[in-house]
């Protein structure tokens, strides 16, 4: 399997490949001044610079089972990740910007990062309380988590809106996987897509203008890799997406916070065998 990072411009809706890479590395972050992107492999963290790009280690202390939910704080401090290595199961935990020993931030596990409040005080996660995975939130130094969502068969890919307003997330009911939005107090649940595709990880752009996700075919069940897929746009507001681009990936491709600061531009994996 062949990995490419690559980076989609919206003003010219070109994507272009910064590395081709024989392992296999996911979700990538953008770190603070947008010249780096940050990227999972094989348990471990990278840095991915984009003038030279060739990948370089990040220490992260005892974790080296660390999975493609990961994200960088707004003011640029921290790295949340997700990681198993210390209790056996998905564990959310921050650690500096240049690397050192995670502090653990979820009590309960599994608890897997998706995203970080504007002002950096709170993340939010899908987590397993019982046979369903529902959306969360809990203050990112640690503390009480509160439960947002209920009734959902699945959920997942949790975001914050630049506003802080909304978190969007993707959650299936009855076989259909849609994206949706809620306020982080828990109210105002609200679907945004109602079409028979399979959508997955709604990323809000930093202007606020747009959304990014993920979208398989029909019948889709989770969100497996090595398919077709779509990457889509849609207004903030809610409307019709439309397809950026068509690529082999899936699982690895877009799951984390993927916009660099600007909101033109945001970064991506596909793959090919």
């Amino acid at each position: 399997m062949i990995s490419n990072v690559a980076i989609f411009d919206l003003s010219t809706g070109t994507a272009t490949c910064l590395l081709r890479s024989e392992r296999h590395l996911e979700a990538p972050n953008w770190l603070p001044g947008d010249d780096q992107l940050l990227v999972n492999s094989e348990g471990r963290l990278y840095r991915l610079p984009l003038d030279a790009p060739r990948l370089q280690p990040v220490d992260t202390g005892f974790a080296t089972r660390i999975n493609n939910d990961h994200g960088v704080s707004p003011d640029g401090c921290l790295i949340a990740i997700t990681d198993k290595t210390e209790t056996g199961k998905a564990c959310i935990y921050t650690l500096p910007i240049d690397g050192g020993t995670p502090k653990r931030v979820s009590e309960k596990v599994p608890s897997y990062f998706h995203g970080w409040s504007p002002d950096g005080s709170t993340i939010t996660y899908p987590a397993f309380r019982g046979a369903e995975a529902q959306i969360f939130t809990c203050p990112a130094d640690g503390g009480q988590e509160k439960q947002l969502t209920l009734g959902f068969d699945h959920c997942d890919g949790p975001d914050f809106t630049p506003d802080g307003k909304w978190i969007w997330f993707n959650g299936e009911k009855g076989g259909a996987v849609d994206l949706w939005r809620i306020r982080p107090d828990g109210t105002d649940l609200e679907k945004m897509t109602s079409d028979a595709r399979v959508n997955w990880f709604p990323h809000p752009s930093p202007g606020g203008k747009h959304v990014l996700f993920i979208s398989y075919e029909p019948g889709t069940e989770g969100h497996p890799p090595n398919r077709e897929v779509d990457l889509r746009l849609m207004p903030a507001s809610g409307g019709k997406a439309r397809t950026l681009l068509s690529l082999f990936g899936g699982q690895g491709t877009l799951n984390s916070p993927c916009w660099a600061s600007d909101g033109r531009r945001f970064a991506f994996v596909r793959y090919e065998l």
